[in-house]
């Protein structure tokens, strides 16, 4: 979403890199650069004016002035406003002391609650939450279905007595709920209304009567980021009408430019609590405003990575394989890899984790280009080996190969390809596993290349070069071919000579030298 945005910051720090000191007048341009992008990202006005006064104030101060790396320093200064105008520290729920705790939603019509509800929901079962999905959105035709298949997929309960469609009482129901939950044991009860506009007054009335009914402990505003700069007009409305403690951004993996949603937590005061990015139900987390600008700044965001990472594999794992690479190459099979490359795949698209790193941005079009379905062909190819293949891909022959490719779907080059990347990436992960490095920097500690390679490399440099004149290298093989005649003695140095085997008298190499018969014709 915020790919445009993200290029225009890029090139305006490239043009500060490298420079021992600014002037004024280079301030001012980045500046303008910067105030254009935020504009271009479709940032509100006030917003943007805000953000320049304060980079331009911090960047004409001494922390600037007295930087090692001036353009760093101003990268920094850019990432913490940024991270200001995105609502500083990361905001977290408010849990009631006496369960159930209330969450209720509101928004727009078309903003997505009810699919962000079920996300929500199966975001609090996994932090061991007991979550109770309740309808009452009795307007959207068929939202209490909708509702129902979302709680199902997310293994989530739903409190559904109206069919809604238009029958039913919407405050009733949510007050009735509360009830339910506490007979049940549910400890947090995610209340989804039905989608109003904000002129429209008999439902904002109906989601106030509701909030009153339920005195809930959060009330989030679900926005959708695509929605431009209405979205803090919007914003506006809802917190006279409704009010909201924190608000939620969905549609976030959209193409849109998506800076009204950088506004909405300058403008309202009320952070972003949570961030939906993709259609899965999984594909949901809590916002870090730290996170989102390290991703605007293309400098990755490592930390949630790493999250993904730890909720994905498990520690004995890690350490199980770990200890097989460290044994040798051929410890690492075909089943290993299949099982490594599933785990990743369960942490979400490669494009997205590759989009985590750092620097990724530069090379944005070759990842948005990585066809998913690489993994699954992949992983079909593995399927039609044999155990024994698998354990010993060197048993793969011809005729093997054009099986595995009729049981997988794919072209017997494929499969070739596949077994010679996986020769090579297991003996790198060896490598590095035993601390060798990286493969193919010799010399460096750390960067691999092994000693062996070195003394190799030592060797080759030691060799003469021959002369690209023909007369003058067919000399210099004639008295190569007639030092190695005259044997040992011609090197070694002789008694009362010097270590060069030159005579003590002091003659001159080639001085009783005479070519041989066979040279001799070359010489006319």
């Amino acid at each position: 979403m915020f790919d445009t945005l993200s290029d225009r910051l890029s090139a305006t720090f490239k043009s500060l890199r490298g420079k021992g000191r600014l002037s004024e007048q280079d301030i001012d341009a980045a500046a303008r650069e910067i105030r254009i992008a935020l504009l271009e990202a479709d940032v509100a006005l006030p917003v943007v004016r805000s953000f320049i006064a304060n980079v331009k104030e911090r960047a004409r101060g001494e922390e600037v002035s007295k930087a090692l790396n001036p353009g760093q320093q101003v990268l920094k200064i850019v990432n913490d406003e940024l991270v200001s105008i995105l609502g500083g520290e990361t905001r977290r729920l408010r849990f009631a002391k006496t369960a159930p705790t209330v969450i209720m939603l509101a928004g727009l019509q078309g903003a997505g609650k009810t699919t962000l509800a079920g996300k929500l929901g199966l975001w609090l079962k996994g932090q061991g939450h007991t979550p109770l999905l309740v309808a009452c959105d009795l307007q959207r035709p068929n939202a209490v279905n909708q509702l129902s298949v979302v709680a199902e997929r997310a293994g989530v309960a739903v409190y559904a007595p109206a069919p809604g469609n238009g029958v039913g009482d919407p405050v009733q129901v949510a007050k009735d709920s509360i009830e339910y939950a506490r007979t049940k044991q549910y400890d947090v009860v995610v209340v989804d209304t039905a989608g109003r506009l904000g002129i429209d007054q008999e439902l904002m009335q109906q989601a106030a009567d509701i909030r009153d009914a339920v005195s809930p402990d959060e009330i989030l505003f679900v926005v959708d980021a695509m929605i431009g700069q209405d979205a803090v007009n919007t914003a506006e409305a809802f917190r006279d009408g409704v009010g909201f403690d924190g608000v939620v951004l969905s549609k976030l993996d959209g193409d849109a430019r998506g800076g009204a949603a950088l506004s909405i937590a300058h403008v309202t005061g009320k952070q972003i609590m949570f961030a939906s990015n993709g259609e899965k139900l999984d594909e949901f987390d809590a916002f870090h405003p730290d996170r989102m600008a390290g991703r605007i700044l293309d400098m990755g965001d490592m930390l949630t990575l790493i999250e993904q990472a730890e909720k994905t594999f498990s520690q004995a794992e890690a350490e199980k394989m770990a200890a097989k690479l460290q044994k040798g190459p051929k410890e690492f099979t075909l089943d290993d890899f299949l099982s490594q490359m599933e785990q990743v795949r369960k942490m979400g698209s490669i494009s997205k984790l590759l989009g985590m790193l750092p620097g990724m941005g530069q090379i944005k079009d070759q990842i948005n280009n990585i066809d998913e379905r690489d993994v699954d062909r992949t992983a079909a190819i593995i399927k039609s080996m044999t155990p024994a293949e698998r354990q010993d891909p060197h048993l793969i022959n011809g005729s093997r190969r054009a099986r595995i490719a009729k049981g997988s779907g794919t072209e017997v080059s494929a499969v070739k390809s596949l077994v010679e990347r996986f020769f090579e990436a297991r003996k790198m992960m060896s490598r590095m596993a035993q601390g060798g490095g990286m493969p193919g920097m010799p010399g460096m500690p750390g960067m691999g290349g092994g000693p062996g390679r070195q003394k190799k490399q030592i060797k080759q440099a030691k060799g003469k070069r021959k002369s690209g004149n023909p007369m003058k290298r067919k000399e210099e093989e004639a008295a190569a071919a007639a030092r190695r005649e005259a044997g040992p003695q011609a090197i070694e140095p002789a008694a009362g000579g010097n270590p060069f085997g030159l005579p003590a008298g002091g003659a001159q190499p080639g001085q009783d030298f005479d070519l041989p018969d066979e040279f001799k014709k070359f010489m006319k």
